[in-house]
């Protein structure tokens, strides 16, 4: 375990190391957003630069790794949102607008989705993002397999609904769209090409 500085206040562990960077790292996204640099990360820690770099190779994967925290932390409350709907319609729709209602207060994922994500890595369709778009769609009760759907097929399906939310981000609509005008939006415009793909499955 790396325990230099850390402002006299040790971690005793890695996990609780990296966990600490993580909670700096979002204080600096918050401030910065994509420009937050392992400098901020490390004058917030009372570590070095190289401290911070032991557990993270750079700012881009410390942003990866801040918003898919992030991430993995909000598919508990989704899946407990969307708990019950087996169609797949109306999964897509609610997951899509639930998704873009909570988005505006979690900055490391606004960070990552947003257009500027890609002076970090490669943006929307980086591996943390698809990976986190598969683990929510293979977290509904939608019977994915039963509809034709493999692993690859939602790896793409989640690929779209990145775009979706980016596009949202980029440009929420004047004025932005929320509740029922949302989710009639998404299912009249969005939910056509899912329903598209699973009958050219049936």
């Amino acid at each position: 375990m790396r325990t230099h500085g850390w402002g006299g206040a040790r971690p005793t562990s890695d996990e609780e190391a990296v966990n600490r960077i993580l909670d700096a790292a979002d204080a600096a996204i918050g401030q910065r957003g994509a420009d937050m640099r392992i400098a901020d990360v490390a004058r917030a820690l009372g570590v070095s630069r190289q401290t911070v770099y032991n557990y993270f190779p750079g700012s881009g994967a410390l942003l990866e790794a801040a918003a898919t925290r992030s991430g993995l932390r909000f598919l508990g409350p989704l899946a407990e949102h969307l708990s019950g709907i087996t169609d797949p319609v109306e999964a897509l729709v609610e997951s899509l607008a639930y998704t873009l209602e909570w988005l505006p207060g979690d900055r490391a994922i606004q960070v990552m989705l947003a257009h500027d994500f890609t002076k970090a890595s490669t943006g929307i369709t980086s591996d943390a993002c698809v990976r986190f778009g598969h683990a929510l769609l293979a977290g509904l009760d939608v019977d994915w397999s039963d509809l034709g759907l493999d692993d690859a097929d939602l790896d793409a399906l989640a690929e779209y609904m990145l775009r979706i939310l980016q596009s949202f981000m980029i440009d929420p609509g004047r004025p932005p769209r929320r509740g029922p005008v949302l989710r009639d939006y998404l299912r009249r415009w969005v939910a056509p090409v899912l329903c598209s793909e699973i009958d050219a499955r049936s």
